[in-house]
């Protein structure tokens, strides 16, 4: 995500955070601190409040972090690749792989929120058993506050609609009842541009009648409708691709250059005359060894293109998407492990013979949509 620094690494993977989090425990501070530990627990003084809420703040962005890990740990667990882990102003976001069956599409999805619900009853619990046995109110009033917010984010979160953890749960269980992926996600992502549209209006009324919080739920509703669109997208393109193999989509043949050119005489040589923003590199043996972008082209510097070859600077054939002209190209999209994206290599017999890009997949749905094929239920 664009704007999130590393920070560390969670059950193996980076962990990342947004820029938006300091101002998310700000937030949440403040609200803890002004309003409702003093309603909650009258009389202290203003450290006391301030010192308090920053801890309630913090241990609240612990528990989103338990729940995008619980996320994470039960991916690998089931054999998902998972990229990284990051937080941000809405919660958190764990970027992998696509499940293969149902059933762990279903254990995945249930994770974050069974985790948040759990926190939540066990910070209640604390929280009441420390003010009834020893009569600390404030340390008591924040457990409370932190698992009753926890227990409203696992239920938050299971709401029947993608891209909420619910939305998965749904598409998970509609996989399983219908056997037809692309249905399901087709209807959990419809879900949520619907559920999304009714948390804006909700935000929008509460704000208008004078709760400011009213906000935060409008921006919540706006991101779920956003992405829910852009989901209901990728899966009538997933649908629209049945059936299709690799080299029906692929452009071929495709421009290649040396990886032991330099920088230099390959931009001269082999960039500027071609119409891919994504290049294959050959190897003496002639076979591929990986990708540069011209993006990553255009970074270095003048002085530095005749000293580095262009094989330094490209993406290496390990960490590059590969598929054979046979396969089925859905298959091969689906098989796309997170941070490798398009373009695919198409290689047969360790010999490219084309490529499949962004546009080559437009213009493959474009001829289908001419040829009469409409979008599916």
């Amino acid at each position: 995500m664009n704007g999130s620094v590393p920070i560390g690494r969670v059950v193996g993977v980076p962990l990342r955070m947004h820029w938006s989090v300091p101002l998310l425990v700000v937030l949440f501070a403040y609200g803890l601190g002004r309003q409702t530990l003093p309603v909650w627990t009258p009389g202290r003084s203003n450290a006391v409040y301030t010192v308090a809420s920053v801890v309630g703040a913090l241990l609240l962005m612990g528990s989103l972090l338990l729940h995008e890990t619980a996320h994470a740990a039960t991916a690998r667990r089931k054999k998902i690749s998972v990229e990284d882990v990051t937080l941000w102003a809405l919660g958190g976001m764990t970027r992998m792989g696509r499940p293969q069956t149902a059933a762990a599409a279903f254990v995945v999805a249930v994770s974050g929120p069974l985790t948040s619900l759990v926190l939540g009853g066990a910070a209640l619990g604390a929280g009441i058993g420390l003010h009834t046995l020893l009569g600390w109110a404030v340390p008591a009033a924040v457990l409370v506050w932190l698992g009753w917010t926890n227990l409203f984010l696992g239920v938050f979160n299971l709401l029947p609609a993608a891209p909420l953890d619910g939305g998965r749960v749904l598409q998970a269980l509609l996989w399983w009842r219908t056997g037809d992926r692309e249905r399901a996600e087709r209807a959990a992502s419809r879900s949520g541009q619907v559920m999304g549209v009714l948390l804006a209006a909700v935000g929008w009324i509460s704000f208008l009648r004078g709760s400011s919080s009213g906000l935060w739920l409008v921006c919540i509703g706006l991101f779920v409708a956003f992405v829910a669109g852009a989901e209901r997208q990728q899966a009538v393109l997933r649908t629209g691709l049945r059936g299709v193999r690799v080299a029906d989509a692929m452009s071929s043949p495709v421009t290649t250059g040396a990886d032991w050119l330099s920088v230099r005489q390959f931009v001269d040589e082999v960039a500027v005359e071609s119409r891919h923003s994504a290049l294959p590199l050959l190897d003496f043996d002639g076979r591929p060894s990986g990708v540069v972008h011209l993006r990553a082209l255009a970074r270095i510097q003048d002085a530095q293109r005749d000293a580095l070859r262009v094989r330094d600077v490209a993406t290496p054939l390990a960490q590059c998407a590969v598929a054979a002209p046979d396969d089925l190209l859905g298959e091969a999209l689906d098989g796309l492990r997170p941070g490798t994206g398009l373009p695919l290599l198409v290689v047969d017999g360790g010999r490219l013979v084309g490529i499949v890009t962004a546009k080559d997949i437009s213009r493959l749905v474009q001829r289908q949509t001419l040829r009469g094929r409409r979008e599916p239920e």
